[in-house]
């Protein structure tokens, strides 16, 4: 019985990596196409919006609360920035995009969700870390003191963006106010991420607010592992790490119920 159930298991697996992959490359080739530099675009246009808010933040000498050179510092924040609202926006109305997929019995709503997220992911992160040692290598920014703490305040900003990205994806297919409320609502959610700040240069009433914002805390962690004792990062896992945990539950709990409801043209 063990050995069927361990060769069933193994047998899924197989079946939901080659769904997965298989997605992957549709829409990697849908988005980015063959032409010019085709799917690179997967990590360039995100390095390319990282460059642009770098070059303008240290243009008009923004002022960010502490001594990090500015550089190092918009490149921590709007690289954060790009990982969590861009999930999301990719996974809304993904499903209506992809309704023609549904007919394969091996295909479901969550694996085009995690084909989208994956891509984000793997642009954000090698944008991310390109520029970063791009900046390390002519000087403009030092290594980090805390590789794995780093990682770690990355993932934790994927984890969130990523459940957030399920649960409006899945919601989004009953209502159209989801990406039309999205938009605006990441707009307004950018400024008070922590891209732009860091938490212990506000009040203490401020910090207590902005606290609340789940990404803040992988932001001030990111920030940690980079400058180490430049910072003082003010983070709190037992509140993040729960919150995510319950996100991701909703979000699961809302795939799975509009699963049923997705008709297939």
């Amino acid at each position: 019985m063990a050995s069927a159930a361990r060769d069933s298991l193994i047998a899924s697996l197989g079946v939901q990596r080659r769904v997965l992959g298989a997605l992957l490359i549709r829409e990697m080739l849908t988005r980015y196409g063959r032409h010019n530099i085709g799917f690179l675009w997967l990590f360039v246009e995100p390095m390319i919006f990282t460059l642009g808010v770098t070059a303008l933040w240290t243009a008009t000498k923004s002022v960010h609360g502490s001594d990090i050179p500015i550089v190092a510092f918009a490149l921590t924040g709007y690289s954060s920035v790009l990982l969590w609202r861009n999930m999301p926006g990719r996974c809304i109305g993904a499903l209506e995009a992809n309704l023609s997929l549904m007919y394969h019995r091996n295909i479901k709503p969550l694996d085009i969700y995690l084909a989208r997220l994956m891509i984000e992911f793997s642009g954000a992160t090698i944008s991310f870390f390109t520029l970063s040692l791009f900046f390390i290598l002519i000087g403009w920014l030092e290594p980090p003191e805390d590789f794995l703490e780093v990682v770690g305040g990355w993932l934790l900003i994927a984890w969130f963006g990523a459940a957030l990205a399920i649960a409006l994806g899945a919601v989004s297919q009953e209502s159209e106010l989801v990406e039309k409320l999205w938009h605006p609502a990441s707009y307004l959610l950018f400024p008070l991420s922590g891209s732009a700040f860091l938490v212990s240069a506000l009040p203490p009433y401020a910090q207590q607010v902005v606290l609340y914002i789940p990404m803040v805390h992988g932001v001030e962690i990111v920030r940690e592992g980079f400058f180490g004792s430049r910072v003082e990062a003010i983070y709190d896992l037992s509140y993040v790490i729960p919150f995510s945990l319950v996100i991701s539950v909703v979000a699961l709990m809302l795939v799975r119920w509009s699963e049923g409801r997705v008709v297939p043209e």
